[in-house]
Formats: structure tokens, C-alpha cells, sequence
């Protein structure tokens, strides 16, 4: 065997230094692969608690659509075995999607209320109030109503009422208003919320002040009265007639003056038909002579208004709340503005009540000379807050209640009232 020369022993060297070259480089060249290799994304899960304030879509927390179930309560008397009937479980089966959406409206009503009561504190103003109310509604239906017929499929089924002291209803806050809640207020807040024009209308009182706990309590006693007494069969007279019962039992203190809690005799209870909140039967706080039955089917909002002062309202003040005629007459509209504000109120709200707020939401502007001309002409009509005696405090408490055909569903009930 020849021995090596030192050329082939340097060539040799060269040639191992070079392929250990080439693995380090290649070594390093993996090792960066391999450190910027993309890691699949984790699948998120699927939100199972609400935020605060409320974000996640109601939908989001009941995949499947199963939402949760007002209280069911069993009629009475004749009509005990509705519950037990095979035709009446029938009929109660046959629209699936009315419940679906009656149900997904009063969830996400509960879980926005729920939050504001929580949340709402003196010296927040009303604008900043509605607005957080409304954009929570919107962000827990998933519809923003900022496109085109969005608001139509699911949102706001009316303003958000923001009553304070002697103003019962009808009060939201116009762009512009800086009023804030004081300390002493008494506020009355009417939120509505729609899924597919199914409205579920429900209401409730705040104060900070232990002194109108009667008044609040009054008020509170004689819906629940309402609510207990209501049913197939009942005739609207009667039934105004144990809320009145009710709420006459209490009295309330106010800075060493005893009042008599008295019902308000012109703002009713009322049923309610899909885009439309007011429908054709009123629920009265006093006893009367309507022998009107409530029937099955019925969708009825029992409310009931409490007052130290005349126990009757008249409109006063600014006006916010509007809504489009359900059959408006035929008008030759001259003013262009309220040519096309009529359009904008038709794609965007329907016969859903909305406020000024929602037409400066749309970009709309200088849009009230248009507007008193369509209420002029009987095409739209305009709500004005409704005010008992100056410086009297009013309340209010109200549900929505289906009149299923086996039982009496109080849809929007809650833990908190």
C-alpha cells in the first residue's frame, strides 16, 4: 500500500472542512425552518358568558337556538287543562320560529337591563345612557342598523325612554341634550328590543333615594297583579280593575308629605302585533266597562304607571318619538326633504317607532322641516313625552306576556323583577 503524500493529506483536509461547511450551513438553515414554521392556528371556542359591557351575540351563547324560557304560568279556573289538551300542545308546536324569536328578543332584553342597572350611576347624561342601552341591544342581535333595512331585521323595536320624575313616557334624548341623572331623579326606562319584528316591551324604575321605595314598590305590585291576573278569557275592564285595586293600597312619603299612589288613568297596556308595538287592545289601571276578552294567541305588554300627582298626563316638551302611519293617506308631497326622509323611514325602520337620534345615526341632516311636514300630513306620527303635574314623581313596571294554548308565558321575566 502507497504511503499518503502530504498533498493528499491537505486536499483531504480541505475537502472535510468544506463538507463540514455545508452541513453547518445546512443545520442552520433547518434550524431556522423549523423556528419560523407557522403553528396552526387553535380553533377559538365559542364564547359561554357574556362581557361587560354586552358584546357577544346571543346567538353565540345558544348555538343550538334553544334560548331560554319566560315563566310559564298555568291558566286558571276554565282554562286549567290547556296545559294537559293534545289539540292546544298541537297548536303550541306549530311555529317553532315564534318562539325562537320572542325568546332570543327577551334574552337579549334581560342581559342589556341587567347590565344598566348595574352600570347606570348619577351624573352620567341621558344621551350617554340610551346610546350605551341601544348599542348593546344592537351588538348582541348582530345587526347594527346602519345598513340599508338592517334595523328591520332585528334591534331597537322602539326607543329607549329615559322618564324622569313627572315625565311617565315617551322621553329619549335628542343629539344635542346634556341633561344629566341626578341623585334625586326618578327614571323610568322602556327598552324594546325586536327579532323579526317580534317586540318584546318591558320596563322598570330607578331611583337613589330610599324615600320613593313605596312609590317603586306600588308600582312593581300592581303589574305583577296584572301579569297574575291576565289570561284567556279576561276581560280587559276587570283586569284594569285589580291593578287599580293594587295600587291604591299604597301610599309614599316625600320630604314629610304623605301621597296617595295613584294609577295613571291615560297611559294603558297594550297588545302587540309583529313591526308593531301598539296593536288594537288596551290594557287599562283602572276598572272600566271593556268587555274586551283577552285571547289565545295574544301578545299583550302589561305596564302599569304610578303617580303622586294628578294620575293623568298630558303631552308636553320635546318631541323625540315617531313612528310611520300603518295605513297613511295618499299625500302630494311637495318638499323634497320629506320626499326622501319618507324613503329613509321606510327602508330603515318600517312601522317600527325610532327616534331623531336614529336618523343623525344614518347621517341624516337638517331632516326637521321635512319631518314636521310628513307629521303635518298625517304620514308620520310624532309621540311627545306625556307629563303628569310638575313636580309630582311617576313610575313604571311592565312585561311582555304571550297567551301560548297551554300556557301564559311572561317572555321577558328576570331575577331582577
Amino acid at each position: 500500500m502507497a504511503a499518503k503524500s502530504p498533498v493528499d493529506d491537505l486536499q483531504k483536509m480541505k475537502h472535510e472542512q468544506k463538507t463540514g461547511n455545508i452541513h453547518v450551513a445546512l443545520n442552520e438553515v433547518a434550524a431556522k425552518r423549523k423556528k419560523t414554521k407557522k403553528k396552526k392556528p387553535k380553533k377559538k371556542k365559542a364564547a359561554t358568558a357574556q362581557t361587560d359591557p354586552p358584546s357577544v351575540l346571543i346567538s353565540t351563547l345558544f348555538p343550538h337556538g334553544t334560548y331560554p324560557k319566560g315563566e310559564e304560568v298555568e291558566y286558571k279556573d276554565d282554562n286549567l287543562n290547556r296545559i294537559t289538551n293534545e289539540e292546544k300542545r298541537h297548536l303550541d308546536n306549530l311555529d317553532p320560529a315564534f318562539l325562537s324569536d320572542y325568546r332570543q328578543a327577551a334574552e337579549t332584553h334581560r342581559q342589556v337591563r341587567q347590565w344598566a342597572q348595574k352600570n347606570i350611576k348619577p351624573g352620567q347624561t341621558l344621551t350617554e345612557i340610551a346610546n350605551s342601552i341601544e348599542d348593546s341591544v344592537r351588538r348582541l342581535v348582530g345587526h347594527d342598523g346602519l345598513t340599508e333595512g338592517d334595523a328591520i331585521k332585528a334591534g331597537m323595536g322602539f326607543p329607549t325612554g329615559l322618564n324622569l320624575d313627572d315625565i311617565a313616557a315617551h322621553y329619549s334624548p335628542n343629539v344635542g341634550c346634556k341633561q344629566a341623572l341626578a341623585a334625586t331623579n326618578v327614571m323610568k326606562v322602556d327598552i324594546g328590543v325586536h327579532v323579526n319584528g317580534r317586540i318584546v316591551d318591558s320596563a322598570f324604575t330607578m331611583s337613589f333615594d330610599p324615600m320613593y321605595d313605596n312609590l317603586l314598590a306600588a308600582v312593581k305590585d300592581a303589574t305583577n297583579t296584572g301579569l297574575r291576573e291576565a289570561g284567556i278569557d279576561m276581560r280587559l275592564g276587570e283586569l284594569g280593575g285589580y291593578i287599580q285595586e293594587t295600587m291604591e293600597s299604597y301610599e309614599c312619603e316625600i320630604n314629610g308629605v304623605t301621597y296617595p299612589i295613584k294609577p295613571i288613568r291615560n297611559i294603558t297596556g297594550h297588545n302587540i302585533l309583529p313591526y308593531s308595538i301598539q296593536g288594537t287592545k288596551s290594557v287599562p289601571s283602572v276598572k272600566t266597562n271593556d268587555m274586551t276578552k283577552m285571547e289565545e294567541g295574544d301578545v299583550f305588554a302589561i305596564e302599569t304607571f304610578g303617580s303622586t300627582g294628578n294620575g293623568r298626563c298630558v303631552e308636553r316638551g320635546e318631541c323625540s318619538h315617531y313612528a310611520l302611519c300603518g295605513d297613511p293617506p295618499q299625500a302630494d308631497l311637495r318638499l323634497s326633504s320629506a320626499k326622501s326622509l319618507l324613503s329613509v323611514i321606510k327602508k330603515n325602520f318600517g312601522t317600527l317607532p325610532w327616534c331623531r337620534r336614529y336618523l343623525d345615526r344614518l347621517g341624516q341632516e337638517k331632516y326637521l322641516l321635512g319631518l314636521n311636514n310628513l307629521v303635518k300630513q298625517g304620514i308620520v306620527q310624532d309621540y311627545p313625552p306625556l307629563v303628569d303635574k310638575k313636580g309630582s314623581y311617576t313610575a313604571q313596571f311592565e312585561h311582555t306576556v304571550l297567551l301560548r294554548p297551554t300556557v301564559k308565558e311572561i317572555i321577558s321575566r328576570g331575577d331582577d323583577y
